[in-house]
């Protein structure tokens, strides 16, 4: 977003947390104000809205907004900027565990739109937090933030984070797994879990306007450590989908990979853990981590990409610097890591960051890759949002190109691109709970050039 947006003047404000910070919010962005809801319709007893609503992926001209319902039914989107009504409508029932996602065509790039939920006849939800504000087009210059962290649980400690990260205002807002813990695949369990973590009052509070991206880590996918043989995958997937409102979910019926584009950068996002140890590498007679189909869409990505900065994300960090006997990273398929990184070389990719999460740890990494890929490749590492537990000291492990290490607990990472100035510009801010920073960095397109 343009430094000249009103959101951009609104990232003062502690994330619209109190009346006064709602009630300014909705007149700069030129809509009426709606007090706060304080009680619900419900049903029985029961809350016809169950959790929600978030927002999912939101581009120039489209948006998801998802929801889950106490109840079956036929429940319908109303988005308005006071000139322009679109209605949607979507069902939830107990097949989809009364999670429905909302779908928007049509919408205008850098405008914000009040929206509601209605069954039938009924309002539902109606609050002045309720927005959206789409993004500008690729080709506008634009600073945009993203608030990157994984490893949370629904307690206080990870509490804080998202009333950090309300309070910076990012434009999105991206998990790198084991949000939440579930440790198991039944389907009944995944379910209610992902359920408790999404009533998470201060979680709840900080994607009913900043879009939500995610993948999956070993704890939200299955067990520890756990890869592609995992019994019962399907139904973590199915939890998965339902529960998100990604721009897209592997190829169609496998995995939860996608990508997306916020100003500078364009995410992707990988699945690490359902194809792995399934097949042989595409690139080599040893185990794949990421399945032929994920490598070829992978490939094609980052091939059409017009992006400054091409953000590739995964849970599972990079290298192979953890506690001893630990396999879970991506040197235990250094095959097709490597074949990656010759891959970029050859076809001249520019801007290419790593990124990882699951290790307890805030970490940065600093390759030498100039000969494979003709730059060198930096790792970003955030973890945890919660108070990071035992594991912490344990995966302070050495690595030749480690630049920073630190177990600072209720952490995150906040990622501005800058494409206004010349050279476009990437910078790393790590920060905590209180807003203290601990490390921070700046990349920019010329120090990521392969030509």
């Amino acid at each position: 977003m343009t430094p000249t947006r009103k959101s951009f003047l609104l990232s003062t404000l502690t994330g619209g947390a109190t009346i006064l910070a709602r009630r300014t919010r909705a007149l700069l962005a030129g809509l009426p104000f709606l007090p706060k809801v304080e009680k619900q319709p419900t049903l029985g007893g029961q809350p016809i809205l169950a959790q929600g609503p978030f927002l999912g992926d939101v581009a120039s001209a489209r948006a998801k907004v998802w929801a889950r319902f106490g109840s079956p039914g036929v429940y319908r989107l109303v988005v308005e900027d006071g000139l322009t009504r679109i209605e949607t409508t979507a069902e939830a029932s107990p097949e989809n565990d009364h999670c429905v996602v909302w779908q928007l065509n049509g919408l205008e790039p850098e405008h914000r739109y009040r929206y509601q939920i209605w069954s039938d006849d009924q309002l539902i939800m109606e609050d002045a937090s309720a927005y959206l504000e789409t993004l500008p087009t690729q080709t506008e210059p634009a600073v945009t933030r993203l608030a990157i962290g994984s490893c949370a649980r629904e307690g206080p400690d990870s509490r804080a984070v998202w009333r950090r990260m309300a309070a910076v205002d990012p434009d999105a807002i991206l998990l790198l797994g084991d949000t939440p813990y579930i440790d198991t695949t039944d389907l009944a369990v995944q379910r209610r879990r992902y359920a408790e973590f999404a009533a998470v009052p201060e979680f709840a509070d900080l994607l009913r306007n900043r879009p939500l991206y995610a993948t999956w880590d070993d704890h939200d996918y299955g067990l520890n450590d756990s890869d592609g043989r995992l019994d019962g995958k399907e139904n973590a997937r199915r939890a998965f989908v339902e529960f998100h409102a990604n721009p897209s979910y592997g190829d169609g019926d496998e995995g939860v990979y996608t990508k997306f584009r916020l100003g500078g950068a364009e995410i992707f996002l990988l699945d690490t853990r359902y194809f792995s140890r399934t097949e042989s590498s595409p690139i080599s007679d040893g185990p794949t981590l990421l399945g032929t189909r994920q490598w070829e869409w992978l490939r094609d990505g980052l091939r059409s990409s017009t992006a400054p900065f091409k953000i590739l994300a995964s849970g599972m960090i990079w290298n192979y610097a953890v506690r001893p006997g630990k396999p879970d990273h991506w040197d235990s398929y250094r095959e097709e890591k490597e074949a990656l990184f010759q891959f970029l070389g050859r076809e001249r990719i520019s801007g290419v960051v790593l990124m990882g999460g699951d290790v307890h740890r805030t970490r940065v990494l600093h390759y030498d890759t100039n000969d494979s890929v003709g730059y060198p490749l930096t790792e970003l590492i955030t973890s945890p949002i919660h108070d990071g537990g035992g594991a912490m000291v344990a995966n302070n492990a050495p690595h030749p190109d480690l630049i920073h290490d630190s177990g600072e607990p209720h952490s995150f990472l906040l990622l501005t691109v800058d494409t206004t100035s010349s050279p476009s510009t990437l910078h790393a801010r790590f920060e905590n709970s209180a807003g203290r920073e601990f490390y921070s960095l700046t990349l920019d397109t010329t120090t990521l050039s392969a030509d």
